[in-house]
């Protein structure tokens, strides 16, 4: 394949894959952690240090975003690798639930920092068109595969040892992460037409407010968010108390929502060529809702099975898919090709945003009043979000902006040529 014989590509590919699987160990192990210092409370606990991550999410990035074009960013990269490996590490040392929010907040902090660094630099070494899409195609795929193979390599290393140790693996992928950037060459940042930070970190933002199809990708991200939040914050209780299973089956229900979501990805390419993105991605908010509608259902009507819990978990993973995929393909041709950082950035801190909303009704509401009202609220949030996307994105600007011609990065002059598309 032409795009992995790009060597720099190849190994910053190769990082963000580690640090991706090390990311989805922790995910696991941190539900774990939380259920043997709070026990029941365990989702309030979860659900808290989720929200922290959020909230560093969406103050750090868009920052983060706005600054990058004024540091070394392969020093920057690897620092962030080096700091979150260093963090993940202390985790398991942890003996207060405080100790885990401290750590969490640091965590993310350099997370949320290094995410659009990341996707800032890989315009500026993949520079054919055709070859920048297949790399945000892998990058999705990539994040597709963590979902599905970190529950399952967590199920199978928890069945020979404590969940302490994934903490452990964590921290070793993040420096080999690291290893692999300091491996690379990475251009300098061009200048931003923004001159002040500020200005930088909310052009995204404002592109998003004024586009009718980037307003209906954030009223999307909400259905996202309330469906996710019931598999991310609420599986380890629901398994653990609800269901009565082990350390190992909260990972293997992981996997299940993983399944689906790589089920979709491997269809979604060819499915995209003759359907719009608006259609897959509607679609995908209709399957979300039922699912979402489904986990009530199953919980309210006393039907907690683990088949029918894991069709369940794979249904929300299946529409999760269906939005997430196609959405670097629409930011990417809503934007001019310098404007892709800042509006890439934006989608990272508003899908974000509707995160901290969802992540402490799955767990604080989950917690104090059961799961049967928290997951009513998440459906009612899924359903809005699902409606509000309808509206917002109108059906004939479904393949709006498909196609647009782009000046290779590093051959692009002062003045960014990119024939923009229209907004609707």
């Amino acid at each position: 394949m032409r795009l992995f014989a790009i060597r720099d590509y190849r190994h910053l590919f190769s990082a963000q894959v580690i640090a991706l699987f090390g990311t989805g160990l922790t995910t696991v192990a941190l539900g774990l952690l939380a259920y043997e210092l709070a026990g029941p409370r365990a989702g309030m606990v979860l659900g808290t240090a989720l929200t922290i991550k959020m909230v560093m999410y969406v103050v750090i990035a868009p920052l983060a975003a706005a600054y990058v074009d004024r540091l070394p960013r392969r020093s920057l990269l690897v620092l962030l690798d080096v700091v979150r490996g260093a963090v993940v590490l202390a985790l398991p040392l942890v003996t207060e639930v405080w100790h885990i929010y401290v750590l969490i907040g640091l965590l993310q902090a350099g997370s949320a920092a290094f995410t659009p660094t990341f996707q800032a630099v890989i315009p500026d070494i993949v520079t054919d068109e055709s070859d920048y899409t297949r790399a945000l195609s892998a990058s999705q795929v990539a994040s597709t595969m963590e979902s599905l193979l970190s529950p399952v390599l967590a199920a199978v290393a928890l069945t020979f040892m404590s969940f302490n140790w994934l903490f452990l693996g964590t921290s070793a992928g993040f420096l080999v992460s690291a290893l692999l950037v300091l491996s690379t060459r990475i251009p300098d940042a061009r200048p931003s037409t923004h001159a002040k930070a500020w200005d930088k970190a909310a052009a995204g933002i404002r592109t998003f407010l004024r586009t009718p199809r980037l307003r209906g990708v954030m009223a999307l991200n909400l259905v996202v968010a309330a469906a996710g939040s019931i598999v991310v914050v609420n599986t380890v209780n629901y398994v653990r108390d609800e269901l009565g299973g082990a350390q190992s089956e909260v990972a293997w229900m992981l996997a299940a929502s993983g399944t689906g979501t790589l089920l979709a990805a491997l269809v979604l390419p060819r499915v995209l060529d003759r359907i719009t993105a608006r259609t897959v991605m509607m679609a995908g908010a209709g399957v979300l809702v039922g699912g979402t509608i489904a986990a009530v259902t199953l919980i309210a009507a006393d039907l907690t099975t683990w088949t029918g819990t894991a069709i369940v978990w794979t249904v929300i993973g299946i529409g999760m898919a269906l939005i997430i995929t196609p959405t670097g393909m629409v930011l990417r041709t809503s934007v001019s090709r310098n404007a892709v950082p800042e509006a890439f950035a934006a989608q990272f801190s508003l899908s974000h945003l509707a995160w901290l909303i969802t992540y402490p009704v799955a767990g604080w509401l989950g917690t104090n009043t059961g799961f049967t009202l928290a997951w009513s609220v998440l459906a009612a949030l899924a359903g809005a979000g699902a409606i509000g996307a309808l509206l917002l994105w109108p059906r004939h600007d479904g393949r709006g902006a498909m196609t647009r011609t782009v000046t290779p990065a590093r051959h692009a002059p002062s003045k960014d040529r990119s024939t923009l598309s229209k907004a609707a």
